[in-house]
């Protein structure tokens, strides 16, 4: 049986809930309204979702803790798109700095979001058509670290794993894809998230400083992700291809 997405649809706003709700059940996906995050938190104990709508502004705990607890949880891995408001770019930056995959501006056309979730799905399944990636199921070497493609996770020189959320794991396999080439932010706009980048945004930077983190990098004086003023980013190490993890 061909499999139907299923996304959950979070919003305290009960006609948003039922519009967003009916019109992609229309377009062919499977979709569950809640109105807070005990309903959402009740929900995944019993169902898994393929992408979870959150909007940042509700009564409670609002989007942003909800997106944080997720990507601490056991549905880290799950894409999450926040809805925000137009004038909230501070709530933007700190929803992409938790995890999330993307965001849309309210108000917003349906179709707007439809294809947005569209997106989402396609590049946390698979990277990008365009990116010239390694052969799946290595590791790849750099430095102190290891990256296991096949469990998408970071390995340290003691065997320690570093979990990565899907984006972490698309940028940081776009760089090591092309080491030592700088990069400017559009080129990995698109190669990660497969779309242009708009005047102010600023995801790319966000998710690089996350990665810096993740790979214990000293945003100061990097040693991996280095800036290049004016151009963007290089991943500044040679990077060795090992044997499929055991």
């Amino acid at each position: 049986m061909e499999h139907v997405d299923h996304i959950l649809i979070v919003d305290d706003d009960r006609e948003i809930r039922e519009l967003v709700g009916n019109y992609l059940k229309k377009n062919g996906l499977r979709t569950t309204v809640v109105a807070d995050g005990r309903q959402m938190r009740a929900f995944l104990e019993t169902t898994p979702v393929d992408l979870i709508v959150l909007d940042i502004m509700m009564p409670g705990d609002d989007g942003l803790m909800l997106c944080r607890e997720l990507r601490a949880g056991k549905h880290k891995a799950t894409p999450v798109l926040m809805l925000t408001a137009r004038n909230d770019e501070t709530d933007r930056i700190i929803g992409l700095e938790m995890g999330a995959d993307d965001y849309l501006v309210k108000p917003f056309a349906a179709r707007e979001l439809l294809a947005r979730i569209n997106a989402v799905l396609r590049r946390t399944r698979m990277l990008p058509p365009n990116l010239m990636v390694t052969e799946s199921g290595r590791l790849l070497a750099f430095g102190r670290w290891r990256l296991d493609t096949s469990a998408r996770h970071l390995l340290d020189d003691d065997g320690t794993m570093v979990a990565l959320s899907g984006a972490e794991y698309r940028l940081l396999r776009v760089f090591l894809d092309h080491p030592q080439r700088v990069l400017n932010r559009d080129q990995l706009l698109n190669l990660t998230q497969g779309r242009d980048a708009d005047l102010f945004d600023r995801s790319i930077d966000l998710l690089v400083s996350r990665l810096r983190q993740r790979l214990l990098d000293d945003a100061r004086e990097p040693a991996y992700i280095k800036t290049v003023r004016s151009e963007g980013y290089v991943f500044s190490l040679p990077v060795e291809v090992l044997g499929a993890p055991s």
